[in-house]
């Protein structure tokens, strides 16, 4: 293991400071030593109860600005569950897959997926702000398979000659992490393409790095002559601090739509008070709940799965408690199904 940078006494000294610094510096700074984001918890004393013994294949990163949301002390935190590499990963565990959502067999060339009608995906990079440990695209062979090789050229030609689909969804790894010029100089081949009638954006950057939302990048999107939807990814209420309810301000301002999706997690969200929480304050910032997936059963993250049984049941609890439109749609990714399927009683 990597030796940790020495060690810090209080909890603000993770954050960055954010004035007066790029996206991409915040970004370079960010936490990749499990032993450091222990110490800078006060959490070093449990690193051999706490981390893996031996590496995972999956490193650590975390910015520090979403370290500063974590609650020192806390080794149950849930914001630090999803990112700390644990012995749980090293488990070989049956029926779970580095391809759980048949990636692979939905792939029409370099980075780019047609998995449903109407709707194609381009991997945009393999880069992310964070590693979530959940993550099911944790073994995805990013090197080989990103649809920037070779500036995007055999993704443009699939499309162009694809009529049928109106809809282009940019993801990852995170689409935001690439710079704002090479997303104008994708999106400008895209909208030459009549058939096209939407852009989706699915990001976790927002919510994990709310920096990124600087002026070219909204200015970006101003310019960008589609209908613009962003899909983010947040977990949990603590993930949402005013640093990101004002980047999410700045993003509806520029005209996009404000989608969450989130992952039910064991020891996360699994309660009804977390996800009603999740629900609440997603909304106070003018994010609509959308979808709450059931695991996606990659190798390494069965530690986080919740049962169908339990998950409904939360449902339930759910639409008991809020109005309709703050109840996200259940869902589970089946490869080769026609979209996502409900998880029904």
């Amino acid at each position: 293991m990597i030796p940790a940078r020495p060690l810090f006494s209080h909890i603000g000294q993770i954050a960055s400071p954010g004035s007066g610094r790029s996206w991409q510096a915040i970004w370079r700074d960010a936490i990749t030593d499990p032993l450091e984001l222990l110490g800078l918890l006060g959490l070093e004393g449990q690193a051999d109860t706490l981390l893996a013994g031996r590496d995972t294949g999956f490193r650590l990163r975390v910015p520090r600005g979403f370290a500063s949301r974590m609650k020192r002390g806390d080794a149950r935190d849930p914001l630090l569950m999803q990112v700390l590499p644990a012995a749980a990963e090293l488990l070989e565990t049956a029926d779970y897959t580095q391809d759980p959502v048949g990636d692979m067999d939905a792939r029409v060339g370099p980075g780019l997926l047609h998995k449903y009608a109407g709707r194609a995906l381009l991997i945009a990079t393999g880069s992310c702000a964070i590693h979530c440990r959940y993550c099911f695209r944790r073994h995805f062979p990013y090197a080989e398979e990103t649809a920037a090789n070779g500036q995007w050229r055999a993704a443009i030609e699939y499309l162009r000659r694809s009529a049928d689909i109106d809809e282009v969804i940019l993801s990852g790894g995170d689409p935001l992490s690439l710079a704002t010029s090479k997303l104008a100089e994708l999106t400008h081949a895209l909208t030459q393409m009549p058939h096209l009638r939407r852009l989706r954006i699915h990001t976790r950057l927002p919510i994990v790095l709310p920096e990124r939302v600087d002026a070219e990048l909204l200015d970006w999107l101003q310019n960008v002559p589609l209908p613009k939807v962003m899909v983010l990814h947040a977990n949990h209420a603590n993930e949402i601090d005013e640093s990101v309810s004002k980047a999410c301000l700045r993003l509806r301002r520029a005209g996009v739509s404000l989608l969450n999706q989130s992952v039910l997690l064991r020891g996360i969200n699994d309660s009804v008070d977390a996800l009603t929480g999740l629900s609440e304050r997603l909304i106070a910032c003018g994010i609509l709940p959308y979808y709450l997936h059931q695991l996606d059963r990659v190798q390494g993250a069965a530690h986080f799965e919740v049962s169908d049984a339990e998950a409904l049941a939360l449902i339930d609890e759910l639409e008991a408690r809020m109005p309709g439109y703050l109840v996200p749609r259940l869902v589970r990714e089946v490869p080769g199904a026609s979209g996502k399927r409900a998880v029904r009683s």
